[in-house]
């Protein structure tokens, strides 16, 4: 982890959670000062940020963002992404922390596998990043991998997941239940039965049917969460179900969690806004995992998220080479980018609709991430005095046209490509660091010209 910063920021007239206007100070790497503006001392030599917004609004100050499903590829695809290029990305979305998945080359199955992308994550300095364990040797699905020892390692995973593949062995996911209850630890499960989903291209109904690709039916998704939140029940253990995309499993969920089942799940920024109509122009760059769905599933996870049956969005970044997308539609990779977008559709979908609040996008976007992944301690943590300063600053008025080549992760495969989508980070600040300023990232060799009180 980075040590705090040395340097003193005064955040001028910005508004926790959406909120009245306040000067924040942030010093040792803590929230040091919180006061209504032109009444907090500031000590001399700060480095002001916010101020004339030029936003009737204002910025808006939020907890650092946390994502709970990140694939940084580093080791083994590091054509597509890095450990630092992707953390880089994150911060300028607005996040302090990332999930690192685990299917990289090697697979994250083993403490020594974890220890590493947790230290190429300190190196990079940008996000705390929190590898994810594989629940299966190499993804397998015939074996446990070292749950106890990534658990005990450096890395203190709490994750688990064979995300890109389904724990589809009912016994092999009651015994990984079974097994991280001893650390507090959490399997989250890509839910996609693999019988139902041979040679699956897209989402099935009309429009598969219509335009010819092997349809991948709702019920491949719904089945598996059915099965494993009555599994979380018989074993006492904490679920997390990835990337949820069916209004049938929004039910699901909601069941089970009215039947007090210990089952937390995520949306991604996707699965928000876009449907299965994009599939016609057979552009792969919207072909994912899971796929898109239809309008009528996209406003079932949008009010399943505004009513807290979802807990939390996350991203599901995942960066592709071009020549992995830049091919015929049945011979690309599944996934899209998300870091650098996902706070400005979360404002679009459900802030600017007046579905969520800011305080709510604080909640799904870092509070519960942060308590899903057991690192609460630190991460998504309020907005006050004493505080770690891990902030996100954001103008929600500011707008922007998405321009994949010009993002900062290292792929370009974002399904927003000449998309205007609202809001803008303005800064992140990663336990009193500033990770971004003026929308941009701050390499360690960067300058404050002009920025001082």
């Amino acid at each position: 982890m980075s040590t705090p910063s040395t340097t003193t920021y005064v955040l001028r007239g910005v508004r926790p959670y959406g909120t009245d206007p306040v000067d924040v100070v942030l010093a040792d790497g803590v929230v040091a000062a919180i006061g209504a503006p032109g009444t907090v001392e500031v000590p001399d030599g700060a480095h002001e940020v916010g101020g004339d917004s030029g936003s009737d609004e204002g910025l808006v100050l939020l907890p650092g963002l946390v994502d709970l499903h990140t694939h940084l590829r580093e080791p083994g695809r590091e054509d597509a992404e890095t450990v630092f290029s992707g953390t880089r990305a994150a911060a300028a979305g607005g996040f302090t922390a990332v999930h690192a998945m685990a299917n990289t080359t090697p697979t994250q199955d083993t403490a020594g596998v974890v220890e590493q992308v947790h230290r190429l994550g300190e190196q990079a300095g940008w996000v705390d990043v929190h590898p994810v364990g594989a629940v299966t040797v190499g993804l397998g699905g015939e074996k446990l991998a070292e749950l106890g020892a990534m658990a005990d390692s450096a890395a203190r995973v709490r994750v688990f997941s064979d995300d890109g593949k389904c724990v589809h062995d009912p016994v092999l996911m009651r015994r990984a239940l079974e097994y991280v209850k001893a650390f507090d630890g959490v399997v989250a499960q890509h839910a996609q039965e693999p019988r139902l989903t041979e040679g699956a291209q897209m989402n099935e109904g009309v429009v598969s049917a219509q335009i010819g690709l092997t349809g991948w039916p709702a019920v491949a998704e719904e089945s598996i969460i059915a099965r494993d939140v009555l599994l979380a029940e018989h074993v006492g253990s904490r679920l997390h179900v990835c990337h949820l995309s069916t209004a049938g499993s929004v039910e699901i969920i909601r069941w089970a969690k009215g039947r007090g089942i210990d089952v937390t799940a995520e949306v991604t920024p996707h699965h928000l806004v876009l449907t299965d109509e994009l599939a016609r122009e057979y552009d792969p760059v919207f072909k994912v995992n899971p796929p898109l769905r239809t309008a009528k599933d996209v406003e079932a996870v949008r009010e399943g998220l505004a009513d807290g049956t979802i807990d939390i969005v996350a991203t599901d970044h995942a960066p592709h080479p071009v020549e992995d997308k830049d091919c015929e539609w049945s011979s690309a990779a599944f996934g899209m980018t998300g870091l650098e977008t996902a706070l400005s559709v979360v404002q679009q979908t459900m802030v600017d609709t007046g579905r969520l609040t800011w305080a709510d996008v604080a909640r799904v976007l870092s509070e519960n991430p942060a308590r899903i992944g057991r690192i609460s301690a630190t991460q998504g943590r309020p907005i006050a005095v004493g505080e770690p300063a891990n902030l996100t600053l954001v103008d929600p008025a500011a707008t922007r046209a998405v321009d994949g080549a010009a993002q900062v992760t290292a792929s370009a495969n974002t399904p927003f490509q000449g998309m205007e989508l609202p809001g803008r980070v303005v800064a992140t600040f990663l336990r009193g660091r500033a990770t971004v300023l003026d929308g941009a990232p701050v390499d360690s060799t960067s300058t404050l010209e002009g920025a001082t009180r």
